[in-house]
């Protein structure tokens, strides 16, 4: 069913809400836009302006790694300022009350841990960007420690084994994190409501948790401004702004 309206729309999703024992959000970079960090594919978002950079070019050429760190490094003020929005402290009001066990989410932006979910029950499938690891050996680093090195001899190596140091998140053609995507597999198949929330539902093999908790049994929400692939098989589409639909569910 799609909403033909936001009021039936958000009515709708919470007699859905009510009625569901364990409810699973899948987040994509929709849920952020209201905080100022852009997303990835609409018009201006970031790729429409800079060409993703392949895991397997960042670990090959300094030149790559320099362009890397700097492109994060400009984005630092907008991801600094950014504070949880009405979407974000929505799911996490939900958490609170023991309707949501964890979440799943493509954001690498850090907003749902500072929107009160506990770290551990956030599962990355896309890595965070406010931090680094190397590449290596996986040692963890702050970003101002990368800025110091980056300022004076460009992106930096590991102080343990000398790989590349990059931002903790994952890059095309780099190896998903097994232990999240086995966690996201788990909440997927035993969740009775799963919220895909701007999310366009197109970068596998992430696209496929929503699916995977419908052909188990949960019903099956489509919150994004745009269509996507999966609306046929979803119980409500809803169409609307983001932050309007869930700032009914922001608890006190």
């Amino acid at each position: 069913m799609i909403a033909r309206d936001l009021r039936s729309g958000v009515e709708a999703l919470g007699d859905m809400i009510a009625e569901a024992q364990s409810i699973v959000p899948f987040t994509g970079a929709g849920i952020s836009t209201e905080t100022g960090i852009p997303d990835f594919r609409s018009p201006g978002g970031l790729w429409t302006r800079n060409r993703p950079i392949p895991f397997d070019e960042f670990v090959s050429s300094q030149e790559a790694r320099d362009e890397a760190w700097r492109r994060r490094f400009a984005m630092e003020p907008v991801f600094a300022a950014a504070k949880p929005g009405r979407g974000h402290r929505a799911l996490a009001s939900l958490y609170k009350a023991g309707k949501i066990p964890a979440i799943i989410t493509q954001n690498i932006d850090n907003l749902h841990q500072m929107s009160g979910f506990k770290a551990e029950d956030v599962i990355e499938l896309h890595g965070n960007t406010t931090y680094a690891r190397c590449v290596g050996c996986g040692q963890a680093y702050d970003l101002p420690w990368v800025k110091a090195r980056f300022d004076e001899n460009g992106a930096p190596d590991c102080r343990v084994c000398s790989e590349p140091v990059k931002t903790a998140t994952i890059s095309f053609g780099q190896a998903m994190p097994e232990g999240e995507m086995r966690r996201a597999t788990e909440l997927a198949q035993h969740c009775d409501l799963m919220l895909a929330i701007g999310s366009s539902l197109v970068v596998w093999p992430a696209a496929g948790f929503p699916l995977m908790a419908k052909n188990c049994g949960a019903k099956l929400v489509i919150i994004n401004n745009e269509p996507t692939e999966q609306d046929d098989v979803a119980d409500l589409v809803i169409r609307f702004d983001i932050g309007e639909t869930l700032g009914p569910f922001v608890g006190n």
